[in-house]
């Protein structure tokens, strides 16, 4: 337990630490609630989840959670920017199904394309999207939409709706909620690609 609280405290600090480095990295000053974790990650299918994709997962908390609900055949890769959040991942999840990348979301069809992995059916984001410039953030979601197989979903968290309107113009449905009892409260965003023809 001892061992337990001192790792949960040092993720605080990694966390809040990297916060006031690169505040427009980052979404938040704390990491997110468990509400929010368990509310985003309700749409997956977990028997069909065969490829999941992470952005951003900072010191893992929901990559943990995706760890632990997913299949053993499964794969899920985080793409990280920050080397710091890179190595910390690498070493508290120990988990051959996992692939800690670090580069950029917009580079994802070619992450995927380098692991040997084909489309996913979900990618998990809570990158800061609303406070990116309007070209950089067009390209993430476009290059998520691509990324995608037939019938796969892009989940996504903000504590802004600036996102909302290139989510409309990328995907076929975008359905909205919110959850109220993370800190800050959240507006999750679900965005299905539609089935193949």
């Amino acid at each position: 337990m001892q061992s337990d609280t001192r790792s949960s405290i040092a993720e605080m600090l990694l966390f809040a630490r990297n916060f006031v480095l690169h505040p427009h990295m980052l979404g938040s000053v704390i990491p997110s609630s468990r509400f929010l974790v368990n509310q985003v990650l309700e749409p997956i299918s977990w028997e069909r989840a065969r490829v999941i994709v992470e952005y951003g997962p900072g010191v893992g908390t929901f990559t943990g959670e995706i760890l632990r609900r997913m299949r053993t055949d499964s794969q899920l890769v985080v793409i990280e920017t920050n080397r710091d959040f890179v190595r910390f991942l690498s070493r508290e999840f120990p988990d051959a199904r996992l692939h800690v990348v670090h580069d950029s979301a917009a580079c994802v069809r070619k992450v995927l394309e380098r692991l040997g992995l084909p489309p996913a059916q979900y990618i998990v984001s809570g990158i800061p999207l609303g406070s990116m410039p309007d070209p950089v953030r067009a390209q993430i979601v476009g290059e998520t939409r691509a990324a995608l197989a037939p019938g796969g979903e892009f989940l996504v968290y903000q504590f802004t709706a600036r996102v909302l309107p290139v989510l409309q113009r990328t995907f076929g449905s975008v359905r909205r909620s919110f959850e109220r009892r993370n800190l800050p409260p959240a507006q999750l965003f679900v965005c299905a690609t539609g089935l193949a023809e």
